[in-house]
Order: structure tokens, then sequence, then C-alpha cells
């Protein structure tokens, strides 16, 4: 595989991706391509409020477009599970103009 820097050494660990429309989307990294496409397992939506706790909405296998990719983080495992998303408030993203 070929693409983006450094996404080789992400295969098979959960990685976190932010959309161009502001989504989040985390999942475990399986593919990519040139074209930096990547193909995420196990995947789920974070969809922030200010007003409730985080929902998770459950993707499963997705397929991302590179030309809709805005940023691509690695997750720290230990740190994400000892989080309580039901608590954690925030503003949700606004869309990513280039």
């Amino acid at each position: 595989m070929s693409g983006g820097p450094g996404l080789e050494s992400l295969v098979d660990q959960q990685i976190s991706v932010i959309t161009n429309d502001g989504r989040n989307i985390v999942g475990v990294l399986k593919g990519f391509d040139q074209a930096t496409n990547i193909i995420l397992d196990e995947s789920h939506e974070r969809v922030y409020s200010t007003k409730e706790g985080v929902q998770q909405l459950v993707l499963g296998l997705y397929i991302i477009r590179g030309d809709n990719i805005s940023i691509v983080g690695e997750v720290d495992e230990d740190l994400d599970s000892n989080l309580d998303l039901s608590e954690l408030r925030a503003h949700p993203l606004k869309p990513i103009i280039h």
C-alpha cells in the first residue's frame, strides 16, 4: 500500500478521522490507497453536543474518500477507554473550508 505519509504505521490500529464536513469517525484502519481513501473496521461516529453527552453511531466497515479527509490521528486506546463520553460536552465541529 502506498498513500498518505505515515499511514503505513497505523494499519490495524485505532485512528480518529475528522472529515471536511466536521464529522469525527473512529475505527481500526484496515487499508488505504494512493488517493488516501481509507477503510475503517469496527468504526463509529462520535456526535458532539453542548446539551448531552457524546453519541456514538455504529458504522461498522466504513470507507472514507481521501478528498473528504481533513485530519487523521492515532487514538491512545488506554486514554480513550477511560473517557466518560456520556459526560463530555462540546460544540460540534464546523465544516472545514480549504
